[in-house]
């Protein structure tokens, strides 16, 4: 499968991958992230610096050794995401734009730079069920919620799984977590019906 915009050609993985994606900021006070693997190791973290979040502060996704891959602006309703660490007049490489206002999330990613690249979003993200399509209807990438094993008791939504197609950048792939997550804030800002969509468990 082509894996579509690389932001970092580290993260592609030839085999299916399974990540476990923690919410580390449960408020308004930061966009906190950290991302590991199914070894429990750390694979991405994100935090978000500016005195307001939501407005002109930013979020930066990070590896583990702390480098910045991608910067998302927290600007409210707009949704775009910058290659490494953004630069005054710097474009954004990809962004965002909901494609239907209903209550479960559908979103059209345009990429720059390569026409004829997109991307279609399906499903709640407020529910941490949606899948993220390609050009081809193929689907790259999945967030589900996260199930305890041992359990078998489903966790709650702080805590999901990004699940990676063959060939495609991780990197890119929780961009736009970041991005689908403050669009499902800007909707509690806004008084939107998607951050308490009807109970599906």
């Amino acid at each position: 499968m082509k894996g579509g915009l690389v932001v970092d050609s580290g993260f592609i993985y030839e085999e299916e991958k399974h990540l476990t994606v923690l919410k580390t900021s449960l408020f308004f006070a930061n966009d906190g992230f950290t991302v590991y693997d199914c070894k429990g190791q750390l694979v991405f973290r994100v935090d978000s610096y500016g005195p307001d979040t939501r407005d002109t502060g930013e979020v930066v996704l990070m590896d583990a050794h702390g480098r910045c891959l991608l910067t998302r602006p927290s600007l409210h309703q707009r949704w775009e995401g910058y290659l490494g660490e953004r630069r005054e007049r710097q474009k954004p490489i990809f962004s965002v734009r909901r494609s239907s206002i209903i209550r479960r999330c559908s979103v059209a990613v345009e990429v720059y730079g390569n026409p004829g690249e997109e991307y279609q979003i399906e499903g709640s993200f407020a529910n941490r069920c949606c899948t993220i399509f390609n050009a081809q209807k193929e689907s790259v990438a999945e967030i589900r919620r996260k199930v305890d094993v041992s359990t078998n008791v489903v966790l709650g939504k702080d805590v999901f799984s990004l699940c990676l197609k063959p060939g495609v950048d991780g990197a890119f792939a929780m961009g736009l977590v970041l991005v689908l997550d403050q669009m499902n804030g800007d909707d509690y800002v806004d008084g939107g019906a998607e951050v308490h969509p009807a109970a599906e468990e």
